[in-house]
This record gives structure tokens, sequence and C-alpha cells, in this order.
């Protein structure tokens, strides 16, 4: 009982920490760091199921945005976890992450932190898979900038 009581209290108080690392500067170009993430994710032995190139989308209508493009991927392993707790969460899942360049050019990294992509379904807030996803996602978004 006193463990389970901690362990809810570092997960309420981690919270905002994973909120502040929900986007993160890559020393790379927007490609490159996609492809990082790409390998990461192969790596760690999750599924990719679609590279989306936004930027090519907007080209291909005549307009113009910057380079941005969003992976989405996700691992069974994680995603039944907090599907068992609420199926509504597969509206959610799977995981996506963007890349994009920023208005002075840096490419960013940003995705939504696993408590506001979870927010409102029956998966209490401090669920051990909220901090798995999120562990997760800092883990792959830190190795996409050194896989290259």
């Amino acid at each position: 009982m006193r463990f389970a009581m901690t362990a809810a209290v570092i997960g309420l108080c981690a919270a905002p920490l994973w909120a502040e690392n929900m986007m993160k500067p890559s020393p790379l170009s927007v490609s490159e760091t996609i492809d990082g993430l790409e390998a990461a994710v192969n790596g760690a032995g999750a599924t990719v199921f679609a590279r989306v190139d936004h930027a090519a989308g907007a080209e291909s209508v005549g307009k113009s945005i910057p380079d941005a493009t969003l992976l989405i991927f996700g691992n069974p392993a994680l995603g039944t976890l907090a599907m068992e707790d609420d199926v509504r969460a597969g509206l959610m899942l799977p995981l996506r992450v963007l890349a994009y360049e920023d208005a002075d050019g840096n490419t960013q990294m940003t995705w939504t932190p696993a408590e506001d992509l979870l927010a409102g379904l029956d998966i209490a807030p401090d669920a051990e898979v909220i901090g798995r996803i999120n562990g997760a996602l800092n883990m792959l978004t830190d190795k996409a900038m050194s896989a290259n």
C-alpha cells in the first residue's frame, strides 16, 4: 500500500515534467530526424505505420508550408495496456511525432504527452501505461537524433 501511494505521488509529480518535454530541438534536418526516429522505432521492435510528408501534400495542391513530416508508429505491448483500461484509447493510438522546420529554420520534434493524449478516458492519470508511453516517446526522440 505504501509503495502504491509513493508511486502514485511520483507519477502525479512527474506528469508536468513530461508535458515540458513534448518538444525537442533536433540538430538534424526534418528528413534526417524522421529517418532517425524511424530507425529508433524499428530498433525498439515497434511498428511504423505511416510517414506523412505534410510539405509534399501542400505542394501537391499548389501551396507551400515549411518542411514537416509526421511519423505514426506503435507497439502493441504498450497500446494494449491502454486499451485494456479503456478501449477508446484506440482512437488516440498509434502514437505520432511531428518533425518540422520552425520559423527560424531549426528542426523541432513535437508530440502529445500520454496524459494529454489519453485524458478523458477511463485511464488513471497515474496509470503505469502513461509513464511507459511517455518514457518510450522520450527515449525514441532522443535516439532519433543519434541514429544517423
